[in-house]
């Protein structure tokens, strides 16, 4: 199953997407993008939920390797034109213009959501990501004695409490104008939780206090801005698809563990009810929200996030049933 296998060529090609699945797999675009905006939630999660996940990671290191023989070779030409055929554009295309959509159309929106109506909105996000943490685990391998059940939970559970940690130090204060290469090298680390269930690339841009000036960035449409995140993202994702893709491949069942441990400590940030962060002597907020029993309101946020629950369900259902169809189609494939 190496790259340069023709016969690996002929099959991808072959099973390439079909050009019906373009409007859904737009909309997959749409809601990847949607949730990268809204700080806790992981664009890897909705591509988790939605049954796209391992076909991006693939099809994301196929152009990534492309771009690297082109300049380092062997067979330059020949061999990036290989690697790009293996890339299942009729999903890849789709994918990108429907998130495109969503932060040109929504930014403004979904952060008026998110700051006027915290308690809804994390409401609606908690049962997204909650319903979610299924994904990962139903999509484990048969587990072997490589993989003892204890040692699993451990990471499980290291995992969670890692993510828990990181989404406690949120909020850090805001930064008007940063300078371009720190634009640069944020956008290069966001974009690795664009790929990696339950790690928010918004929350880290929250983090690190650039949150907002991204997404007024994106609103008012500040090409300098724009295009210097731009290229951080693609060097990061270059960097990093590769290094995911090999953990996907060769250690799946941990990697996964660790996925859905991750997403379960990322619910941290998603508490629906929570303090507001500590202001500093420099008057801006620092820190994340203390975590706080049920206040006022409590009917909508409940509601919400059983309504975002009830749709991943929904969407794992309908992903397992057309899954199946899938194999049927396909016998002896995989």
């Amino acid at each position: 199953m190496t790259s340069s296998d023709p016969n690996s060529v002929a099959v991808a090609a072959e099973r390439s997407r079909s050009k019906a699945w373009i409007p859904l797999d737009l909309l997959r675009g749409f809601l990847i993008g949607s949730a990268e905006l809204v700080p806790g939630v992981s664009g890897g999660t909705v591509a988790l939920v939605t049954g796209v996940y391992d076909e991006l990671i693939d099809s994301a290191a196929h152009v990534v390797k492309a771009a690297k023989t082109l300049v380092t070779g062997p067979d330059r030409w020949s061999g990036a034109i290989r690697e790009l055929r293996r890339t299942d554009w009729f999903l890849i295309v789709p994918v990108l213009l429907g998130m495109a959509t969503a932060v040109l159309s929504i930014a403004g929106l979904l952060e008026a959501f998110v700051t006027g109506n915290p308690e809804l909105a994390r409401g609606l996000f908690f049962g997204l990501v909650a319903a979610s943490i299924i994904v990962p685990l139903k999509m484990l391998p048969e587990r072997t004695r490589r993989q003892p059940l204890l040692l699993g939970i451990l990471a499980f559970l290291c995992a969670a409490a890692l993510a828990f940690w990181l989404t406690g130090m949120a909020g850090g204060a805001n930064v008007e104008n940063p300078p371009l290469i720190a634009v640069f090298l944020v956008a290069a680390v966001a974009i690795c939780a664009l790929v990696v269930p339950g790690v928010s690339g918004s929350f880290f841009l929250l983090a690190v206090g650039m949150y907002t000036v991204t997404l007024r960035a994106v609103d008012e449409r500040d090409l300098v801005y724009i295009a210097v995140f731009g290229l951080g993202a693609i060097v990061g994702l270059a960097v990093f698809v590769n290094i995911l893709r090999y953990f996907l491949h060769n250690h799946r069942w941990w990697t996964l563990v660790i996925m859905a441990g991750l997403m379960l400590g990322s619910l941290r940030a998603l508490w629906p009810w929570q303090s507001s962060a500590e202001v500093g002597a420099d008057g801006e907020a620092h820190g994340a929200g203390a975590l706080l029993a049920l206040y006022d309101p409590v009917g909508g946020p409940i509601l919400l996030a059983a309504i975002g629950a009830v749709v991943v369900i929904v969407l794992v259902i309908i992903e397992s049933k057309f899954g199946a169809k899938e194999s049927k189609d396909h016998p002896g494939e995989g």
